[in-house]
């Protein structure tokens, strides 16, 4: 007994000091805390969402889950490398906005003369270990080299399949500002970023970055944590208005009315970024089914639905191209939304060029 209760200590201690490495960042603390524990969205302890949500649903079996985690369908991951484009990012035009995907929820926009980063993912992996949630092949064909100067980096939140430490660290010489959710500043400190050049906002704050360039957050339903505490940072989608255009930014996000509000109080979109995979029957409040993407899309109001949280991370047990099957399937002609569905790295220009190529088939 006392053998086995020992390798336990040890087992705990060693478990404790390895999240104490950076990977994990840090919780807000002092001032930053302050600002958190005052946010009318931050409840109890820890924030909360606009409507009652549950990470998983209340009848969830976590033997069913474990079984489904060894019995995941052969094609939840591809047979073969993903088609990509290798763009230069330094050549994309000023005269349109342009936006570049890199799978999953890491995306270029060019608009002007100013550059967008968003949630970018470069690791090669969705999770603090390189053998865990690892990139599908053929998707890591660009890195944090690849990317030119950023004038805006925006994190929606801090899991790590949109807060990577490996990428995040080597961007940082070439990012000018960083707008995130209300409490990740604390993590971009611990890396080494100027806090002086962060700006974190809770639920319908704005900033104004430069002359017809601004930063809303908005409300998503889902969750934060890169630990075991929960909701200690906020998680949010942003609007972004840029040279007469406005993006919405989706991050993660499962369905509800929401979705409708803010296309209300910020719509109409010109295009609009939405996750459509990662979904699973035991968390259907917190990632969208692909079937509610277009609802979502009308709700907003958006002229383009372009989706992405896909083809690249297989963080869920559904096949790695059901989502955009299901997406393309729910779509309904009459609603007049534009869908366009690039390759990784296939420029969408706005107003000119909008991919359709069904080339997950």
């Amino acid at each position: 007994m006392l053998i086995v209760l020992a390798v336990l200590v040890l087992l705990a201690l060693g478990v404790w000091l390895f999240m104490q490495s950076a990977v994990f960042g840090s919780a807000p603390a002092a001032g930053r805390l302050q600002r958190v524990q005052a946010s009318k969205n931050f409840r109890d302890g820890s924030f909360v969402n606009v409507e009652p949500t549950d990470v998983m649903r209340r009848e969830a079996s976590y033997w069913a889950m474990l079984g489904d985690n060894f019995n995941k369908p052969a094609d939840v991951e591809p047979k073969q490398p993903l088609p990509a484009v290798k763009t230069d990012l330094a050549q994309l035009p000023d005269g349109k906005t342009s936006i570049v995907w890199f799978g999953h929820s890491s995306y270029l926009i060019k608009s002007g003369k100013t550059t967008v980063l968003v949630d970018p993912v470069f690791s090669g992996h969705a999770s603090p270990v390189s053998f865990f949630g690892k990139a599908f092949p053929g998707t890591n064909v660009y890195s944090a080299a690849d990317m030119p100067p950023i004038d805006l980096l925006i994190i929606t939140h801090d899991h790590y399949d949109h807060l990577d430490y490996e990428t995040v660290l080597a961007l940082r010489d070439k990012v000018k500002r960083v707008v995130t959710s209300l409490g990740v500043g604390a993590h971009l400190e611990r890396w080494g970023y100027d806090p002086t050049r962060i700006t974190e906002l809770d639920w319908d704050e704005s900033v104004d970055l430069s002359e017809g360039f601004s930063a809303t957050a908005v409300p998503a339903r889902h969750f934060s944590g890169r630990g075991i505490k929960r909701g200690q940072t906020l998680w949010s989608a942003f609007v972004l208005d840029l040279n007469g255009q406005r993006l919405f930014l989706g991050g993660d996000s499962g369905y509800g009315p929401h979705f409708a509000q803010i296309g209300q109080e910020h719509g109409p979109f010109d295009l609009a970024l939405l996750e459509c995979g990662q979904y699973g029957r035991d968390w259907p409040s917190i990632h969208m089914f692909p079937e509610e993407v277009p609802q979502a899309a009308r709700d907003l109001r958006t002229r383009v639905l372009m989706p992405v949280h896909w083809a690249k991370f297989a963080l869920a047990f559904h096949p790695w191209h059901e989502p955009i099957q299901r997406l393309t399937k729910a779509m309904i002609p009459a609603d007049s939304i534009l869908l366009t569905t690039p390759k990784i790295g296939e420029p969408v220009v706005l107003s000119k060029t909008l991919p359709t190529g069904k080339w997950w088939e």
